[in-house]
């Protein structure tokens, strides 16, 4: 069950979740939390609903096919109605969870792709509000036209680092992977695992997308978050995810995120 009383949708949803009914003045379907434990992992599925979702408590990823996002308890994903989506948990999580129907959304929710939102103090006390089984449908429906007004979209960039299928370069992408730090170049990695650094080079571009440096960067920043989020100083995360300083890792994270590591990780945030 919800906070709210409603029947919560199921985790093994197959290729849509079941809308509730509804006075047809209130935009809200659902709203509810979802205990995540460390490791756990939801299936792939879609919703006939747009679903605004961010971890309660905790810090947790949303996998689509259109990118990855990690998101702390500041930051929440806008998930248009039929995007197929995985949530899983780093570390133990409550994903929170707000579905609403495409028709009664206002155009400028109309976003058409995952976008990630600002989770402040506002739009909490808000969900915590709707959240309520008491509320006259007018309140409700006056309290969700303040909900849109505050949903305000962040410039955060997807961070996900595909692995390459080509067995030379996914050895690459993988010793990388475990152990982020690596500052060695492709010539270097080339007499591992068989390959020119020219050929690798190719391999990560065309399987990949991304240059190897925006590769490894791209990986590098995946890593620091968790470690961020437990509240690591800068100048640690820099070191292990391969940055000589607090400076240069701040730096490279703004670049590739698009915000610096404080904004994406509030001191003093919740969970």
């Amino acid at each position: 069950m919800s906070r709210n009383g409603q029947r919560r949708p199921p985790e093994q949803a197959g290729p849509t979740v079941p809308i509730f009914p509804i006075a047809p003045t209130v935009t809200a379907l659902f709203i509810g939390d979802f205990p995540m434990p460390r490791g756990h992992a939801l299936p792939t599925h879609r919703h006939t609903s747009h679903q605004l979702a961010w971890p309660a408590r905790g810090l947790l990823r949303i996998r689509t096919d259109l990118g990855s996002w990690l998101l702390p308890p500041s930051l929440a994903l806008w998930i248009p109605a039929g995007v197929a989506h995985a949530p899983e948990s780093e570390g133990d999580a409550v994903l929170g969870s707000l579905y609403l129907r495409p028709e009664r959304c206002p155009a400028s929710t109309s976003w058409q792709a995952p976008t990630v939102l600002t989770a402040d103090p506002l739009l909490r006390a808000l969900l915590d509000h709707l959240i309520r089984d008491d509320l006259a449908p007018e309140a409700r429906a006056r309290a969700e036209d303040v909900l849109f007004d505050v949903l305000s979209p962040v410039p955060v960039t997807d961070v996900s680092a595909p692995e390459p299928k080509d067995v030379r370069a996914r050895g690459v992408a993988r010793a990388l992977a475990a152990n982020p730090a690596d500052g060695r170049a492709l010539s270097a990695w080339g007499s591992g695992v068989g390959a020119s650094a020219r050929t690798l080079a190719r391999l990560f571009a065309t399987e990949t997308g991304l240059s190897f440096g925006q590769w490894r960067r791209r990986l590098r920043m995946r890593a620091a978050m968790p470690l961020l989020a437990e509240g690591l100083p800068l100048e640690a995360v820099a070191r292990r995810v391969g940055y000589a300083s607090a400076s240069s890792f701040a730096a490279a994270f703004h670049e590739v995120v698009g915000l610096t590591p404080r904004q994406y990780f509030p001191l003093g945030g919740e969970g």
